[in-house]
């Protein structure tokens, strides 16, 4: 995947992440422990009513556990990976 190409071994902004990371009974896209921030890449059919549905309160429990979760759509991490990156590192920052 070309977000894990770029974030992998410290390289955005010296956070660690981990990918395809087991969670209670979730799979996280991509995990920084340090930070407790989850990022999930959306493809297309995220835009489904009924997997728009899943995501919310997918997010809603993870946040309930004191998790930050940020999402991209895999068209931004195609088209536009530096604004990607400045955000998980903007994000990082708050």
């Amino acid at each position: 995947m070309l977000l894990w190409k770029e974030i992998r071994n410290r390289k955005c902004g010296g956070l660690k992440f981990r990918r395809q990371h087991p969670f209670q009974k979730l799979v996280l896209d991509f995990y920084c422990h340090e930070l407790g921030l989850v990022i999930e890449v959306d493809g297309g059919i995220h835009d489904n009513p009924e997997v728009k549905e899943r995501d919310i309160n997918r997010t809603s429990e993870l946040e309930s556990v004191g998790l930050k979760v940020i999402r991209f759509r895999n068209e931004d991490v195609l088209n536009n990976m530096d604004k990607v990156l400045k955000s998980i590192i903007d994000f990082a920052e708050t």
